[in-house]
């Protein structure tokens, strides 16, 4: 095969970062674009201006290579407290994925599968598709995944990571707003036939559509980890590739339940990686059930360790690839509340100052000795090529990518 290399890119750094292929750090930028619609002014740590937000979050002082972006079916925020953060369509996504993408990040995709928020609690059927029977539901499901995926593969946004649900840790699609009849539960059969068929036939159409992105199943039971378990016990003839897990210490406990529950996934589910896609911390006015300030304080700082804190546990286990803030270009409510009806306060901006928060900068240190190919660079022969963790290739890459040739990467197509 012919090697057609399409940009020469600068003279390799030798740190590990630049090298991080198969570890991603990030955040679900959702919102991004209606701040950037409604001019709302970003800020550095030093009070400095931001021009543009993706730039900033890939430059090496912030160094994140992945975003995510959710998905509504009909974003209806009249679901739900006329949120104004439901606004997210298949248009509004088309036209951020493709940002993404165009500005060097890897792309995750979270699908919905509702007109409104998606998670444990509630996970309403969309409005246009409350008449289909399960049956019917199934080749819907496929139907809307493959063409939604069509659709952004033409418009230059092609996911690399594809969520075929948001925190289903209890199913998908149980009817209508209140419903509860179509939940699952691990100590019960009941539903857990209809689920997967749901999972299955959503996962058909993104190995369609996008054969090389990887699906991720998204729960969030990992302050449970028996429950945990047993969800994805049940799910074992579905086709995925990564456990995608939440995890906020004020609903899923501490780092040491985290722990055990990564633990139980390496042992049980060695053939799966693992991705934190949610994660946040407060910098200032908490309020939530449990109180973390004696370990870290609702302050600027204590956000900050918390990343810190939270990084170091995550680099103990090798089954854990990457890591996504929830939320991060929160950056107050926009003119009239335009952009969220209430400030939540566990961006990596400041609501009021509009500068970057110290957590914001801390992120990138999940990478440090995680990957890298300096151990290797002394022996490397400058005529082969290599993948970027150091693996030296038999002839020219065989399918697109980052490599590495003469101490330089080179992206090939």
């Amino acid at each position: 095969m012919k090697c057609k290399t399409i940009l020469m890119m600068a003279l390799l750094s030798l740190t590990s970062q630049l090298f991080a292929q198969d570890l991603y750090v990030g955040g679900d930028i959702s919102l991004l674009q209606q701040y950037d619609d409604y001019g709302v002014s970003y800020y550095d740590q030093q009070g400095r201006p931001i021009s543009d937000v993706l730039t900033y979050m890939k430059s090496e002082a912030v160094g994140w290579n992945a975003q995510r972006v959710r998905l509504f079916v009909n974003p209806n925020p009249a679901l739900e407290y006329n949120d104004p953060a439901v606004c997210q369509d298949l248009a509004y996504v088309a036209r951020l994925g493709k940002r993404i993408k165009d500005a060097g990040f890897a792309f995750m995709l979270d699908f919905h599968y509702s007109d409104v928020w998606a998670d444990p609690a509630k996970q309403w059927t969309p409005t246009a598709w409350l008449s289909l029977n399960d049956t019917e539901l199934q080749t819907k499901i496929y139907e809307y995944t493959r063409d939604c995926l069509t659709k952004l593969v033409e418009a230059g946004a092609t996911p690399d990571f594809i969520q075929t649900g948001n925190e289903i840790s209890y199913g998908m699609l149980w009817g209508e707003k209140g419903s509860g009849s179509n939940r699952c539960y691990i100590n019960s059969d009941d539903n857990w036939p209809r689920f997967i068929a749901l999972l299955q036939q959503a996962g058909k159409a993104c190995r369609e559509v996008c054969p090389q992105a990887k699906i991720v199943i998204h729960t969030e039971r990992n302050g449970q980890p028996d429950v945990l378990r047993g969800i994805y016990e049940r799910l074992t003839s579905v086709d995925y590739d990564i456990i995608g897990l939440s995890y906020y210490p004020f609903w899923h406990k501490d780092l040491s339940t985290l722990s055990e529950s990564l633990n139980m996934l390496a042992a049980v589910f060695p053939d799966k990686k693992v991705q934190i896609v949610e994660t946040a911390y407060y910098y200032q006015g908490n309020g939530i059930d449990y109180d973390f300030s004696s370990m870290w304080p609702a302050t600027a700082e204590g956000q900050a360790s918390f990343v810190r804190d939270l990084i170091a546990e995550l680099k103990k286990h090798s089954n854990v690839n990457a890591l996504y803030w929830w939320f991060p270009e929160e950056n107050g409510t926009g003119p009239n509340e335009a952009v969220i009806g209430g400030k939540l306060n566990r961006g990596l901006w400041d609501n009021n100052t509009h500068c970057a928060l110290p957590a914001l900068y801390e992120l990138k240190s999940f990478f440090d000795g995680r990957t890298g190919i300096a151990s290797v660079m002394a022996d490397m022969d400058d005529s082969k090529w290599y993948t970027l963790r150091g693996v030296c290739l038999d002839s020219c890459p065989a399918f697109p990518g980052i490599y590495v040739r003469n101490r330089q990467k080179v992206a090939v197509k």
